[in-house]
């Protein structure tokens, strides 16, 4: 099979969102709506079928022969740039955003289970003004990518359980820029360039492990593996080329590698009381894989070399569930995200600095077995000066930086259905 995977992934969802909801990456996190309520933390619970992607261990744990989950979530997020030496500024327009997933967990036996998640970690849109100060490294950038995981789960033991599913990607994303600070055709358009690529597949793995030493406790540990990412003879689009440049600069092919890193992730769940859980997720993404963007155009254009040079960095989630009744379960968290992009490499697709995400969620049961489940977040980036000093222009290198701010805020909805 051929593998064609989006050579601009890494570019397409900045940090959640704006559009992403990770600081320094590129990946939606917002997978679940009771995990979301909790500060996203989900690796040692078992109380829906949200643990497919959590942790697929945990399917197993679960007190129901037949579980279901599907939600949605909104998103509105904005980055602000501003240079006040240079007197510019500029805003990005986002669409709302809107990563969905869905979960289906079936019991075979009290040793097995196995079930199916479809879930969208990728799927926004980024876009600033045309030609702005920074178009000639991005004008705006769309993805959409559906993850499938049909993952099974055994348990070992009473007290231990162990976890797998193949991750099937299938996706497209659109992706345009300037190709220079200043290069215009006749009429005074900016030259640009727009890449392209459809009919996206890839597989990784996501596989997990759950112990329970005690009653009240549960630790879990989760592995989603890296992906690698390889486009052969997709698209790019030239437009608005001076006539002078034209036998260089014409509508062609592009080849491109990229990696979606690993990540691990260990979490703790202790209950408090019969009514109140505690969660912590500790979360290592190996962001050291990404340290280039290169794009083989197939003409005279050449190889387009983008260095990155990220770094591994760590998310630290903290969440809190309690039972107010029968019907009613409220939720809170917190979590600390470092970005894992090195001084002179921030870019407009990724401008994203340490952040503090604050959660809180709620369920209610409005029928046996059935429960509305809601979550918030609100995502607060640190104000920062960022530069990215490697854009090549005709052998010149050109500094890119100014002062950037951003927001997000997420409101989910979605069903739980047991029996």
């Amino acid at each position: 099979m051929k593998l064609k995977l989006l050579p601009l992934l890494i570019l397409a969802v900045t940090a959640g969102v704006s559009i992403q909801v990770q600081a320094g990456g590129y990946r939606v996190a917002l997978q679940g709506q009771k995990a979301n309520g909790m500060g996203h933390t989900g690796v040692a619970m078992t109380d829906s079928s949200e643990v497919i992607f959590f942790n697929p261990a945990s399917m197993v744990f679960l007190k129901n022969d037949t579980d279901m989950s599907i939600g949605m979530s909104l998103i509105d997020s904005v980055t602000k740039y501003q240079n006040q030496a240079a007197n510019v500024s500029a805003e990005t327009d986002n669409p709302i955003g809107t990563p969905a997933g869905l979960y289906i967990a079936q019991r075979e036996s009290e040793k097995l289970s196995y079930g199916i998640g479809f879930y969208t970690p990728y799927g926004n849109v980024v876009r600033w003004p045309t030609d702005w100060v920074g178009s000639h490294l991005v004008n705006n950038i769309e993805l959409k990518a559906i993850f499938m995981q049909p993952t099974i789960s055994y348990k070992l033991s009473d007290n231990y359980s162990f976890g797998f599913g193949p991750t099937i990607v299938d996706g497209w994303v659109k992706f345009n820029r300037n190709l220079s600070t200043s290069l215009i055709d006749a009429n005074g358009n900016r030259s640009n360039v727009t890449i392209e690529a459809k009919g996206v597949t890839a597989m990784g793995y996501n596989l997990g492990f759950l112990a329970k030493p005690a009653k009240d406790l549960s630790v879990g540990i989760s592995y989603r593996s890296k992906i690698d990412l390889r486009a052969r003879d997709e698209s790019a689009d030239f437009e608005n080329i001076p006539s002078s440049l034209q036998g260089a600069y014409f509508d062609t092919t592009f080849d491109a590698d990229l990696v979606l890193p690993a990540e691990l992730t260990v979490g703790i769940s202790y209950d408090l009381s019969e009514d109140t859980v505690f969660a912590i997720d500790i979360n290592r993404t190996y962001w050291g894989a990404y340290q280039s963007l290169d794009v083989q155009f197939n003409n005279g254009a050449g190889l387009s070399v983008n260095p990155r040079n990220y770094n591994d960095a760590n998310i630290f989630r903290f969440g809190v569930q309690h039972a107010m009744n029968e019907d009613l379960s409220i939720r809170a968290g917190i979590y600390f995200d470092n970005s894992p992009i090195n001084d002179g490499y921030f870019t407009p697709e990724t401008p994203r600095n340490d952040a503090t995400g604050f959660t809180a969620g709620a369920s209610y049961q409005v029928a046996k077995g059935l429960d509305l489940d809601f979550s918030f977040l609100y995502l607060m980036f640190d104000e920062f000066y960022g530069s990215y000093d490697h854009y090549n222009q005709s052998g010149t290198i050109i500094s890119f930086g100014g002062d950037y701010k951003s927001t997000v805020m997420a409101v989910g909805f979605g069903l739980n259905y047991k029996y």
